[in-house]
C-alpha cells in the first residue's frame, strides 16, 4: 500500500517563495511508485488550497501557487473534510519556513489532527523560531555562543536613546539586529555606528515585536544537518564561499554569489568538535526529526553556535542533502524518505505513550 504524502507549502510567512522551491524539489524527489503525492498551497494571507493527487513533476515552484477567495477557516475546513485522508499511512510534510510553519503553529495543529508529520515537535519548532529564547537555553546549558542581547518593540518605542546606548554598552559595534522570528536573513542588517544602528533597528522591527542584537563574530560560518529521533547523527559540515561580507537572502536564493565547499576546510579535531556541538545544541532544543544548526568557526577555532533551523531549506542551493550525500552517500530522495520514516517512528512512540495513559 502507497503512503499518502501531503506536502504543504507556501504560507503566511516572509519565505514564501523558499517554500515553493522547497517543496517543488520535494514533491519531484518522492518515488511515486511507493508514495501518493498530494501538494498542498497555502496562500500569503493563510487560506489552504489542496492540488490533488500530484502524479508529474513540477516544472516551477510557482506552478504550486493557487488562488482562493475563501477565508483561511474555510479553506481549512474544507480541505481537512473533503481533501484530506487521514490513515495509518498519511504523513505530512510541513515545507514551510519562517513564521506560520516553522515556528510550532502548524505543528500543533498537526498534532491536534493526530497526524505524522516530518520534523520538529510544537517546543523545538517554537524555541528554535525564537532565537532570544533559544539563546537563553544555550546560554543555560553552556552551549558556546556569541554575545547578545535584545528588545521589545515598545521599548524602543519608549526610549530609543536607551536602548541604543545599552547596545553600544553590552555589544558595541559591529553588531547584527535580528528580527526575533525570521529566517533565511530577512530583515538582518549589521550596524558599525549609531546611525546604521537607528536604520537596523527600524528595518528589524518590521519584521517582529522582538529583536535581537549580536556581537559580529570574525569566522566561518559552518553549517551541519543533524537527523534523528532518539539517536541524533550529524552530518559532515560545509560552507560558503561567499563574494559579500553577510550571508543574505539574495546571496541564499537568488544571485548565486556564494560557493559551497563540503566538506568544509576545517582540521579534523575541529571538524568532530563541531559535529558534536550541533548535536548538543539539538538535544537542548529537544529536537526531533531534522534540523540544521548553523555554527561560527575563528581563525583560532573558537567554536559558537549561531542558530537552529528546524525546518531548513530544501532548495537546489540548500546545504541538508548536500551535506548527507558527502556523509553517508545519502541521496537526496533518501533524505526525504529517511525523514518520512522518522516522522512515523516518533507518532508511534508518542501513540504508544497516550495509550499507556489511557490504560493506567
Amino acid at each position: 500500500m502507497k503512503t499518502d504524502v501531503y506536502v504543504l507549502c507556501g504560507g503566511k510567512s516572509v519565505e514564501h517563495e523558499v517554500s515553493l522551491k522547497s517543496a517543488s524539489a520535494i514533491i519531484n524527489a518522492l518515488d511515486r511508485e511507493k508514495y501518493n503525492v498530494y501538494p498542498v498551497y497555502i496562500t500569503r494571507d493563510g487560506a489552504w488550497c489542496s492540488l490533488g493527487l500530484c502524479k508529474e513533476k513540477i516544472e516551477k515552484p510557482e506552478d504550486l501557487e493557487r488562488e482562493t477567495n475563501k477565508s483561511v477557516s474555510e479553506s481549512m475546513g474544507e480541505f481537512l473534510y473533503k481533501d484530506f485522508k487521514s490513515g495509518e499511512n498519511t504523513v505530512v510534510f510541513p515545507a514551510l519556513h519562517g513564521t506560520n510553519g516553522e515556528d510550532g503553529t502548524i505543528q500543533g495543529l498537526l498534532d491536534l489532527l493526530n497526524v505524522p508529520y516530518v520534523g520538529d515537535g510544537v517546543l523545538a519548532s517554537s524555541v528554535a523560531m525564537d532565537k532570544v529564547v533559544a539563546r537563553d537555553l544555550f546560554a543555560q546549558y553552556n552551549i558556546p555562543q556569541t554575545e547578545y542581547t535584545s528588545f521589545m518593540a515598545h521599548q524602543w518605542r519608549e526610549d530609543k536613546e536607551k536602548t541604543y546606548a545599552e547596545v553600544e554598552e553590552k555589544i558595541g559595534y559591529p553588531c547584527y539586529v535580528k528580527p526575533a522570528n525570521s529566517g533565511s536573513s530577512v530583515g538582518i542588517t549589521k550596524a558599525s555606528n549609531r546611525k546604521e544602528l537607528e536604520s537596523s533597528f527600524k528595518e528589524a522591527f518590521l519584521y517582529d515585536l522582538k529583536i535581537i542584537v549580536e556581537k559580529e563574530i570574525i569566522g566561518r560560518e559552518m553549517q551541519t544537518s543533524v537527523i534523528g529521533n532518539k539517536d541524533p547523527k550529524a552530518s559532515v559540515s560545509g560552507e560558503f564561499i561567499m563574494e559579500r561580507a553577510f550571508f543574505d537572502y539574495e546571496a541564499k536564493y537568488i544571485d548565486g554569489s556564494i560557493t559551497p565547499v563540503v566538506p568544509a576546510r576545517l582540521e579534523p579535531e575541529v571538524a568532530t568538535k563541531v559535529r558534536e556541538i550541533a548535536v548538543e545544541a539539538f538535544k537542548v532544543l529537544n529536537c526531533q526529526g531534522l534540523a540544521r544548526v548553523d555554527i561560527f568557526v575563528t581563525d583560532d577555532n573558537e567554536i559558537l553556535v549561531n542558530e537552529i533551523n528546524t525546518m531548513p531549506g530544501f532548495t537546489p542551493l540548500s546545504m541538508t542533502p548536500v551535506l548527507w550525500g558527502a556523509t553517508d552517500g545519502t541521496t537526496y530522495s533518501g533524505v526525504v524518505e529517511w525523514l518520512i520514516e522518522l516522522a512515523f517512528e516518533r507518532f508511534e512512540e508518542e501513540k504508544a505513550i497516550s495509550s499507556r495513559r489511557i490504560l493506567e
